[in-house]
């Protein structure tokens, strides 16, 4: 059944199908009727002779100046207000937006977002999954959930540890993914790259010729199923200096306080104890978020790495979000102070790291019975 807004306006060009985001004035902010439209279009898409997709955002215009933007993340604040009144927007929000994920996690034609502007939360899961995720000198690009009383969700237990995988030992979570995960550290192009969170990097003033390019490479008869791979390589802009990144001028700081790292209080007892301005800041930021949302996103990342399937990953994330719906969660006190008092006051509660217990950890990785996430196929009974 298809489902129409003028939030999402799909199209084709030649064989390549473009999904271009328009929520503009919420920094194309991902709402349910967004997430089913895209399902729809997906589902129409799969037998048509479509050989790549495209997804981009519309910029946002104000006072005369214009902001690039992919997708600043979920509509969490529509989330929150439904389940101050028990709305089933609760579910069906995270339900429809975890199987967007897992179907552009696992379609057999390449994606290629185009990260100009702001990409969090939602819109990270929107294009994380596929294969090709193009940033600009605009991207700025985070997961800042523990800062509402969430966590890293929409498959970001699976790709999270999965991080610089090379550098990982004893099969343990990378420092840069609980750094990241935990701290919801804002990147820009030259981390995304050195990460590998980024695939390709692509000055904005080229984005038209691009897409341009990628509608030609469609129409090729040459008998292969990537036929954007040579298109996106020779655009990419091979001078981005990614030794400059933030993240590599401060790895060896990274990796001793988060490298393998197996609970938030060895994290913090090792940043106290390294006593340098990154570990100060750190700390700090640290600071803000709300305990339970740290200790329960690196459970979840611990136990994502053993997964053999990022529909595992979801099916687990499912759960959590579900325990974060509950009344009187850390979610309802995150948005409140971020998106409607905007105080920037949460209450946190527990406030201290030290009276979050295992068993009210534990909680949140619950089975939902009947309730559980259902992948179609996908058996993501966990």
């Amino acid at each position: 059944m298809s489902h129409f807004t003028t939030q999402l306006l799909p199209s084709r060009a030649s064989n390549l199908g473009i999904l271009h985001l328009n929520n503009p004035s919420s920094l194309n902010a991902l709402t349910l009727d967004m997430i089913k439209s895209m399902t729809s279009t997906l589902e129409q898409w799969g037998s048509s002779g479509i050989r790549a997709t495209l997804m981009d955002g519309a910029p946002n215009e104000r006072n005369g100046k214009i902001k690039p933007a992919f997708c600043a993340g979920g509509d969490v604040k529509a989330v929150y207000l439904a389940g101050l009144e028990n709305a089933s927007l609760t579910s069906d929000f995270f339900r429809e937006e975890y199987k967007l994920n897992y179907m552009i996690a696992t379609q057999q034609i390449p994606q290629v977002s185009i990260w100009d502007g702001v990409v969090m939360g939602g819109g990270v899961g929107l294009s994380i999954h596929g294969k090709y995720r193009v940033a600009t000198e605009n991207t700025l690009f985070a997961m800042p959930e523990c800062k509402i009383g969430l966590f890293p969700d929409v498959g970001g237990s699976w790709w999270i540890p999965r991080l610089n995988k090379l550098y990982q030992e004893n099969d343990v979570v990378g420092g840069i993914g609980n750094y990241l995960a935990l701290t919801g550290a804002r990147l820009k192009a030259e981390d995304l790259l050195y990460s590998g969170i980024a695939t390709h990097y692509i000055k904005s003033d080229r984005l038209g010729e691009l897409k341009q390019a990628l509608i030609e490479s469609t129409t090729s008869d040459a008998a292969t199923n990537d036929c954007v791979a040579s298109v996106l390589m020779s655009f990419h802009d091979l001078t981005i200096d990614t030794e400059s990144a933030f993240l590599s001028k401060n790895r060896n700081e990274i990796d001793e306080a988060f490298l393998g790292k197996q609970s938030v209080e060895e994290i913090v007892f090792k940043l106290q104890n390294m006593n340098t301005p990154f570990a100060k800041t750190t700390l700090d930021t640290l600071g803000l978020m709300s305990p339970t949302s740290l200790k329960v996103t690196l459970e979840g990342l611990k136990r994502a790495l053993k997964f053999n399937h990022v529909g595992e990953s979801l099916a687990m994330e499912y759960r959590i979000v579900q325990a974060c719906m509950k009344k009187k969660s850390d979610f309802y006190e995150g948005i409140r102070a971020a998106l409607v008092d905007k105080d920037g006051e949460p209450k946190w509660n527990p406030v201290r790291l030290e009276d979050v217990s295992d068993k009210v950890v534990e909680g949140y990785f619950a089975d939902l019975g009947d309730d559980e996430l259902n992948l179609g196929g996908m058996n993501s009974k966990l």
